[in-house]
């Protein structure tokens, strides 16, 4: 996918991995770039900043609500027609193990995973009946590996990564792409106050993400990795898992105390 002359939505589009999504769809050229998220003071301060590249239009929004992301949708569709690019982005970071409380897991359920399928649910049947559209989905090297003192963070990337697989096996036969982003650490707030294992391969800056996501989207691929050293971890894993399980163990002596 070209990103000129899209209508691109962006969740979590306020700050982060997503502001730096919605100005560098801007600089491509989208013909329309929705920003989407909690923050409306951020949404207006992006919208304002996109205002003489695209048409921008801040559209509030709680990912973890289905309500929420079906307005999302249906005022992009009012405003534009039709939607070429959904980017499901916003995500949290929950640190510890089976000792988080139940509201805590089902908060990063909820805004992890849930948001993913409430997207899918409410921008496909608008994607299918063109025949075209392409998703992409913001998980995280985690959902690939895992995440040294994080299960809630491990488990929900898991299922996020699974979800995306699922959607590009069931509808990419229908002219649906799916792409899948998968970084390490990531210079954002959810970095700020320490990367522990997922920075042992360097930060990288939000700007050079997101060239990886223009790049990877021209060429419809399935994985995005802007560490590509992700690719080579994934490798080790599927060759010999044990091996792979003994490694991450020694990351855990190492990194096991850090917390968010």
């Amino acid at each position: 996918m070209q990103i000129r002359d899209k209508v691109v939505v962006v969740t979590g589009g306020a700050s982060g991995i997503g502001r730096a999504l919605c100005e560098r769809f801007a600089e491509e050229g989208a013909r329309a770039v929705v920003v989407a998220d909690m923050n409306s003071t951020g949404i207006e301060a992006v919208c304002q900043q996109l205002a003489g590249q695209t048409q921008a239009l801040g559209v509030v929004t709680d990912v973890s609500r289905e309500a929420d992301m079906q307005a999302l949708v249906s005022r992009t569709l009012e405003a534009f027609g039709h939607i070429d690019l959904f980017c499901s982005n916003a995500g949290i970071f929950t640190p510890g193990g089976v000792e988080v409380s139940n509201d805590d897991w089902q908060r990063i359920w909820d805004i992890n995973l849930m948001a993913h399928i409430f997207a899918s649910r409410a921008v496909l049947p608008s994607m299918l009946a063109r025949g075209e559209g392409y998703l992409l989905n913001t998980a995280s090297a985690a959902g690939l590996l895992s995440q040294i003192g994080s299960a809630p963070y491990a488990v929900t990337k898991h299922a996020a990564v699974g979800f995306a697989e699922w959607l590009s096996i069931t509808y990419g036969s229908r002219g649906i792409k799916v792409s899948v982003l998968c970084p390490q650490a990531v210079r954002t707030q959810m970095t700020a106050h320490g990367t522990g294992v997922a920075g042992v391969d360097g930060m990288l800056e939000p700007a050079a993400l997101a060239q990886t996501v223009i790049e990877t989207l021209a060429l419809e691929r399935f994985l995005v990795l802007p560490h590509p050293e992700v690719l080579t971890y994934l490798q080790r894993k599927a060759a010999d898992y044990d091996r792979w399980l003994g490694g991450m163990r020694r990351l855990q002596e190492r990194f096991g105390d850090f917390k968010s």
